[in-house]
């Protein structure tokens, strides 16, 4: 029905009410059948063009009753009041008495039938139209304006396959009442019950300011169920149009983190990169490609992306160049091996980077134990070169790429890392460049991550292995991790190492749970198999060695340490002669001198300004 047509039929219905109401009221108020006086008459006339004039002034006829609410009802009353109004003043003008009597019955009856047309109309649309029995029964977490929002398009939609069936609100003020005629059921500890009662097919959490641990929280009694998890898209999408409530997300294993992600200081980080030269190691990885992708956002001068795997190096490069080819970034590409001392100086003398980003390293804990000779050859002596030739071709900052592992290592890997700390740190006393380390733990989603090891495993039926039930981790983001690398390298003053706060740790069994089930499946179906810890493995990890933590945060999250002695000339022994150990030997050596305790003399952490 086309707008005018809709206008001819809204007029027609409304103007029958009004005159319907006039000579009701006359009846009621005259006792007689013969209401055609001059003052109905009257009243008549005014009422009817009143009515419609201010109908199509307060913009009555143009609203959708089938999501009416408050506001409709509001302007019904208006208009029904000032016709009243204008009647009154008529009768005064012309017959010089009004029929206060008739006015009010007509100003009731006129209200009633006005507003009561409507809202019949809202009903049949709801209770006949828009009725869907085939329909999956739905939960609503939150009865906020996020799950209002929800329950409004899910009734309204047509195309949705969700009908909404009750409510789970912690607040117990709304607890047993009804919202847009769905029932508050009870609080978070009513999710499972409710879901049985009423035959929940589908759970959807829609409260975007939730806080990751009270996510998990909910996450867990979901769990519980049988019904199918989702988490509702962040509100401001859903106003303005992006997605809709049937785009309601899976819930992701990166949700249930229990943290909240650091922001960058977007001022501090631009005054770095923008219009440098920016050269990333091991820029084809996990992290050194989503390193390379932060950085690309504040338009450096240009991006060197180096790199001993071609295949990832070009992916990265044509990823970088297709997603920034509006902008005047020049992207370069070295597949360079960090051993090769003379590449490294080569590569540094021909582009003179500003800043370096170093994420290039060997990070496979039980292949280090394996292969020790090539943590120390890619770990520590390649970043010896890179450090070496950063210095020489006066980089202005060095940010090394570290690991909690470093931190009491146990494997090959922690210790190899902790020593190349020693020797970025080493080189920062020597050098006007800045070195700086940043220690980050486990990152969901990167290569040798339990997370698709996992996957895999639940793809194939299990079982998922675990090595320890008390074995825990603390776990960040890609995007997070390497957002902390870039700004470690804004804050360095020389010789920190930037550790962030990383919330609470997480028990990898308690993780393998959560992604059976975000998998679709039951742990009856899928079993847990614990196997042993590996070698080189601790059971938790920790980010600071007491002597190496300020208690102070330098930015939000973030605290700074540095390393209370520094064993060079050990390292350098081992450099020069680890190709003559045994791999037993070697491997000793390496966690002998990574754990080597401090001297009584500590040096003091550096200062840095806020």
């Amino acid at each position: 029905m086309s707008y005018k047509q809709r206008l001819s039929l809204f007029i027609l219905i409304d103007s029958c009410i009004v005159l319907t109401a006039v000579f009701i009221s006359g009846f009621l108020v005259n006792g007689d059948i013969h209401v055609l006086t001059y003052p109905v008459l009257l009243s008549s006339i005014v009422l009817l063009t009143s009515h419609l004039l201010f109908s199509i002034k307060l913009k009555l006829y143009k609203k959708a009753w089938e999501y009416a609410s408050i506001g409709e009802l509001v302007i019904v009353c208006k208009v029904v009041t000032y016709s009243i109004l204008m009647a009154l003043g008529a009768q005064q003008i012309v017959l010089q008495e009004i029929s206060f009597r008739l006015l009010a019955v007509t100003w009731l009856l006129h209200l009633l039938l006005i507003g009561g047309s409507r809202f019949m109309w809202r009903m049949y649309l709801d209770q006949v139209i828009n009725r869907y029995p085939n329909r999956k029964r739905t939960l609503i977490i939150g009865a906020g304006s996020a799950g209002t929002m929800v329950v409004r398009q899910l009734l309204h939609n047509k195309d949705c396959d969700l009908i909404p069936v009750g409510f789970i609100d912690d607040n117990t003020r709304k607890h047993n009442l009804d919202i847009m005629g769905v029932p508050v059921l009870g609080g978070v500890e009513s999710i499972v019950p409710s879901v049985v009662e009423l035959k929940v097919d589908n759970i959807v959490i829609a409260i975007p300011s939730l806080r990751k641990r009270e996510l998990n929280k909910i996450f867990h009694e979901c769990a519980k169920t049988n019904a199918e998890t989702k988490i509702l898209p962040m509100l401001e999408d859903l106003v303005t149009g992006k997605v809709s409530v049937n785009q309601a997300r899976d819930v992701q294993v990166e949700d249930l983190l229990g943290r909240t992600p650091v922001k960058m200081d977007i001022e501090l980080v631009s005054d770095t990169i923008e219009g440098k030269v920016v050269l990333v190691t091991g820029a084809g990885g996990s992290i050194g490609s989503e390193i390379s992708r932060q950085i690309s956002r504040f338009n450096p001068k240009r991006l060197i992306l180096l790199g001993h795997g071609e295949n990832s190096i070009y992916t990265i490069e044509m990823e970088l160049k297709e997603r920034f080819k509006e902008s005047s970034i020049e992207f370069v590409t070295e597949i360079a091996d960090l051993q090769d001392s003379k590449k490294m100086m080569n590569v540094m003398r021909v582009y003179k980077p500003n800043v370096v980003y170093h994420a290039a390293a060997h990070k496979h804990v039980p292949l280090m134990e394996r292969n020790p000779e090539e943590a120390v050859k890619n770990n520590m002596i390649g970043t010896k070169n890179i450090a070496e030739a950063a210095s020489w071709y006066g980089v202005e900052t060095f940010v090394m790429v570290s690991t909690d592992k470093a931190v009491n290592p146990t494997s090959v890997m922690g210790a190899s890392k902790k020593l190349a700390e020693m020797i970025v740190q080493q080189m920062d006393q020597v050098s006007d460049t800045k070195f700086v380390a940043v220690r980050f733990g486990n990152v969901l989603g990167s290569r040798g991550s339990v997370i698709p090891h996992f996957k895999k495993q639940i793809e194939r039926g299990g079982p998922v292995t675990v090595t320890h039930p008390d074995m825990i981790r603390y776990f960040m983001t890609i995007p997070e991790a390497s957002r902390l690398v870039i700004q470690a390298g804004s804050l360095a003053q020389g010789g920190e190492i930037f550790v962030l706060d990383m919330g609470d740790p997480v028990k990898i069994v308690d993780l393998a749970k959560n992604l059976i089930k975000l998998s679709g499946n039951s742990l009856d179906d899928i079993e847990i198999k614990y196997t042993g810890i590996r070698p080189g493995e601790k059971l938790f990890e920790e980010l600071l060695k007491e002597d190496e933590v300020r208690e102070e945060q330098v930015y939000p999250k973030i605290y700074v340490g540095k390393t209370a002695e520094l064993y060079i000339e050990e390292i350098e022994q081992i450099i020069a002669g680890y190709s003559s150990l045994s791999r037993d030997a070697l491997r000793e050596l390496l966690l002998e001198l990574a754990n080597r305790q401090t001297a009584p003399e500590q040096k003091e952490m550096i200062p840095l300004s806020s």
